[in-house]
């Protein structure tokens, strides 16, 4: 390991490292807000698509994985790089980025979708999920939420799919499109966006019947007062599963959760099992846990549903079974049992089920409400920024936020120089503020 060695000097500002982020605006619109506090701001693309969501100074990587963490280490050097900004710290580029600032002393700063949702992004520095820095025991939850205020109320922030989706496909229409610009990029997702597009197709094709399919479903469930638990999917490519669980993957979860309830759990309790909204259809995975069901001897005690509203499924379930979704969270806000199986920043004692699978269908633990508030108002302060990544309005509010919670975490020194050249700038007509 090199030896730990900041690479800049007191007298200039912050210099700011974007990796990859999402088929959106908004690393853009942060940059830009970025360079008008006095930053220094550049990207490195990656693939056409990257490109294509920035507009300010930037550098390509042409360059193959394995030459990618040498050239970022040279790179970085060069620059005077002191902050990485990145999206999704589990992809194999940025897993080799949080490698390189470390052993530089560079700080990271690491956004995924929130950890509460909706109207929140993450925003965390060092990593998040399995890389938190966030407190793993309910004292030291405890003793951090007393010094912290209560939270303000957040200002909705809902998506906008359209718009999200034309994105997505200029995004990936660029990058299948001009190839040879950028010929070792391979994207992170495991399955061609060709195909994912036709599985979206043909999911949106079949969307009224599984509709109705999962209305039908909760209307049953109702009228009977059933006695269930819940099963939400994640994505089958979410890194979550493949780096911070002992699954390598959906099929291996489900299945060893329906063994499980097989052997454990008694009729009339049944099994809900619900696809995740994002999921592309490419691969059935009804088909999957009706097989795994039958295996296991309990098919007239599963169903499995694409759709639902899932806070009413989650107030009506005796206990909610995930890997480390974010799902985990709402369902521990509502006071609901859960069971995570992978590392999950809310995977605590006093908050979900510590005795395993086999002891939660019999005797779930239900969360301490007291230590579920103050973890919620930690998680707010620390990680969680009101915005999104998908709506005009939405970005710019998480832009507003998210640039003081990135300043707070420099020295001193680095923000008296942006300081000075954004007064300088600004006395020159040169720097114009942002926000």
């Amino acid at each position: 390991m090199l030896e730990t060695r900041p690479a800049f000097t007191q007298d200039r500002p912050a210099a700011f490292l974007f990796l990859q982020g999402l088929a959106s605006p908004f690393f853009s619109d942060l940059g830009r807000a970025l360079k008008a506090r006095g930053h220094s701001v550049r990207r490195i693309n990656f693939c056409p698509g990257d490109w294509l969501f920035w507009r300010l100074p930037s550098d390509n990587y042409r360059g193959t994985r394995d030459g990618w963490q040498s050239y970022l280490d040279a790179y970085v050097e060069r620059h005077g790089i002191t902050d990485i900004i990145l999206f999704g710290d589990c992809r194999p580029f940025h897993m080799a980025g949080r490698q390189v600032a470390e052993e530089r002393g560079l700080r990271v700063h690491v956004f995924e979708e929130g950890y509460i949702r909706p109207n929140w992004i993450t925003c965390e520095l060092g990593g998040v999920n399995g890389h938190s820095s966030l407190p793993k025991t309910a004292e030291a939850v405890r003793d951090l939420a007393r010094r912290l205020p209560q939270p303000g109320r957040a200002m909705p922030s809902t998506g906008d799919m359209a718009r999200r989706s034309v994105w997505d496909v200029a995004y990936n229409v660029a990058n299948i499109g001009f190839p040879y610009l950028y010929p070792h990029f391979r994207s992170h997702r495991p399955t061609h966006i060709a195909a994912e597009y036709a599985g979206w197709i043909k999911k949106f094709s079949r969307r009224g019947r599984t509709k109705r399919e999962a209305q039908r479903c909760n209307e049953i469930y109702n009228a009977v007062g059933a006695d269930y638990f819940l099963l939400p999917l994640q994505l089958d490519s979410d890194y979550q599963i493949r780096v911070h669980s002992p699954f390598l993957g959906v099929e291996g979860f489900m299945d060893r959760v329906i063994k499980s309830f097989a052997e454990t759990s008694s009729a009339p309790t049944r099994l809900l099992v619900k696809l995740h909204p994002l999921d592309s259809g490419l691969i059935n995975w009804r088909k999957f846990a009706r097989a795994s069901a039958r295996r296991h001897g309990v098919s007239e005690r599963l169903d499995f549903i694409d759709g639902g509203d899932l806070p009413s499924l989650i107030a009506g379930a005796r206990g909610v079974v995930i890997v480390n979704s974010t799902v985990g969270m709402l369902s521990l806000e509502l006071g609901c049992p859960t069971l995570a199986t992978g590392t999950a920043i809310y995977n605590m004692p006093g908050l979900t089920h510590q005795g395993g699978l086999d002891t939660f269908w019999t005797d779930p633990t239900a969360p301490d409400m007291g230590l579920m508030a103050d973890f919620r108002r930690v998680v707010l302060h620390r990680t969680q920024v009101n915005g999104g990544f998908f709506a005009r309005e939405a970005i710019e509010r998480a832009v507003a936020g998210t640039v003081p919670r990135i300043e707070a975490s420099l020295p001193d020194a680095l923000l008296a120089a942006a300081r000075a050249l954004r007064e300088d700038g600004e006395g020159n007509g040169r720097l114009a503020p942002v926000y």
